[in-house]
Formats: structure tokens, C-alpha cells, sequence
């Protein structure tokens, strides 16, 4: 059973988990996108429209570059030069299987 956590601790423990998961995504750049997608179904994208839209939704406008830049922790177009990967036929079938209508 999980213990009773106030909601300012709730809160911090997610943000902390969250913090941790995107510091382990920064040092995992050789796991591309298309990679996480097919295996987990969200990716570094998803992460970045999700934080978008809780910004939003508590109405601090934020772009989706803003958000992405925050996730990926440079300019979206800088992690893409400095990691992104051609995607293999193999992962583009596996995600066209796995997600056929999510392009």
C-alpha cells in the first residue's frame, strides 16, 4: 500500500521522477524516438506536448518548440543534428504496425 502523501509531495516526487526521467533520456540519445514509440508508445515528442499542454491548460501559453526544448534540453532542431537517426525500414514497419495512424 502506498503511503499518504500530501499533494505538495505528490507533486515534488512526480516532478522529481519526471526531472530523473528526462536526465535519463538525455543520456540515452542512441534510443531514437521511433525506437520508444514502437516499444513504449510515447516518445520525447509525446513528453513535450504533454508538459505543452499542462502549461496551457493552467494558462501559461507555451509553443510547442518551447516545450520541446525543454524535454530535449537544446533546440529541438540541434538534438535532431546531434542524435536523430535515419529511421531503419524495420523501424518504420514496426511503427507503422504498431501505430498505423498516429502520421
Amino acid at each position: 500500500m502506498a503511503p499518504e502523501l500530501s499533494p505538495e509531495q505528490q507533486r515534488d516526487f512526480e516532478a522529481a521522477a519526471f526531472r530523473r526521467l528526462l536526465a535519463h533520456l538525455s543520456h540515452r540519445s542512441d534510443v531514437q524516438n521511433i525506437d520508444l514509440m514502437n516499444l513504449a508508445g510515447f516518445c520525447r515528442n509525446c513528453l513535450a506536448n504533454w508538459y505543452r499542454e499542462a502549461a496551457n491548460g493552467a494558462g501559461q501559453v507555451m509553443s510547442k518548440d518551447e516545450a520541446r526544448e525543454i524535454v530535449y534540453g537544446m533546440p529541438y532542431a540541434d538534438w535532431q543534428a546531434k542524435h536523430q537517426t535515419e529511421a531503419s525500414p524495420e523501424q518504420k514497419a514496426a511503427f507503422e504496425t504498431t501505430h498505423p495512424h498516429d502520421h
